[in-house]
């Protein structure tokens, strides 16, 4: 199987639900390779992203266990663009790299890359040939985010102002799921999704 020739992008904003849908493409038999993932990869004990951010943001921004302080850099870079952009010169080069190599070795009946940025930045065009948005009205994206991380409206509403609008994903997209109902709902339209997914991979490496 070759990505290159058939690929999903799946983004979506900060709570609009990409992980349960990225989870239920896999369950069906697509390999899903998740931007995130790799990231905390990249920052955990050990990752490639470790010294880089020790140097750039000093010794402060590494715990004790060896890892990024997720949570002080998330304050520290969502008060500050500038701050923001080392990070990003520094973990986007990675995580895309990574990403890349995680679909060769992919075994699915397609690959789904996983990315909140894919429509933000320059660096992530091109990573599907088709780009899915899963939707849901923004104060449904806020709530989610309040209830699983202990976070406040206005720390989400801060995440969400260096995410690409509502509007600017939606009129990117090839395909849109709205994740705004039961998980049933949302299932029956990642299957619809899935089996039209896997004819078009099929007869892209015919």
């Amino acid at each position: 199987m070759n990505y290159t020739d058939f690929s999903i992008g799946l983004t979506g904003g900060i709570g609009s639900g990409k992980t349960l849908v990225a989870n239920i493409f896999a369950g069906l038999g697509a390999s899903v390779v998740d931007a995130d993932e790799v990231a905390r990869s990249l920052t955990a004990p050990g990752g490639e992203g470790i010294e880089p951010i020790r140097e750039r943001f000093g010794p402060e921004f590494i715990g004790q266990d060896g890892a990024m302080n997720r949570a002080m850099m998330r304050e520290h870079v969502f008060s500050n663009a500038n701050e923001r952009l080392k990070l990003e010169a520094i973990l986007h080069p990675l995580i895309r790299d990574v990403s890349f190599r995680l679909a060769e070795e992919a075994k699915g009946d397609y690959v789904i890359f996983v990315n909140p940025l894919l429509v933000e930045l320059p660096i992530w065009r091109g990573m599907g040939t088709r780009v899915l948005v899963v939707d849901c009205p923004e104060e449904l994206q806020v709530s989610r985010v309040m209830k699983r991380s202990n976070m406040t409206a206005e720390q989400v509403r801060a995440i969400m102002a260096t995410q690409a609008t509502r509007e600017k994903r939606l009129a990117m997209a090839d395909d849109v799921i709205e994740n705004n109902r039961s998980i049933g709902d949302t299932s029956r339209e990642v299957e619809h999704l899935h089996a039209i997914y896997k004819k078009m991979a099929q007869n892209a490496f015919l």
